[in-house]
């Protein structure tokens, strides 16, 4: 999966111009919590582990693009109730614990992978993808650092997805 989002990256920015994600920045976000203190990651690993959602495939199978940020990604032409489940759930317990989702009021979950950032083509022309598939049975909290060279990122918690 990795190998084939790091393909898809390096030949949007080879046709578009912009910054391809690295392999090991490259994921799926389903909540932006934004800065917290070292103090509240239990507060946060706490209403992950409270996630009850199964485990899921998700088809990454279109390219799009936002402008307004000059975003290239991929997601799924369908939605995966899974994925949906666990956003919600997620998202719930993020907010029940004092935290925002990153997600605009009113504003549908859009799950995506980011590939290229900084598109220099105006309004490019996106070809078909190739399917690929994501067997998803667990989730991570991610702290990042920006730096010079982008964001790196730092693995806190991972939780299980439950088996159907």
């Amino acid at each position: 999966m990795r190998a084939g989002l790091q393909r898809a990256a390096t030949d949007g920015a080879r046709r578009f111009g912009g910054r391809a994600m690295l392999p090991d920045t490259l994921h799926l976000t389903l909540a932006f919590i934004g800065n917290v203190a070292v103090d509240e990651i239990p507060k946060l690993e706490e209403a992950a582990a409270g996630v009850q959602a199964p485990a899921f495939c998700l088809t990454l199978d279109r390219l799009g693009f936002w402008d307004h940020n000059r975003i290239l990604w991929m997601g799924s032409r369908g939605g995966v109730a899974g994925l949906a489940q666990l956003a919600s759930d997620l998202g719930g317990r993020l907010q029940a614990a004092g935290y925002g989702t990153g997600i605009k009021a009113g504003r549908p979950f859009a799950p995506h992978v980011t590939l290229v950032r900084n598109v220099l083509a105006k309004r490019p022309e996106l070809p078909d993808m190739q399917a690929l598939t994501w067997d998803c049975d667990h989730f991570v909290l991610v702290r990042s650092r920006l730096s010079s060279r982008g964001a790196a990122y730092e693995t806190i918690g991972r939780w299980p997805l439950h088996s159907c």
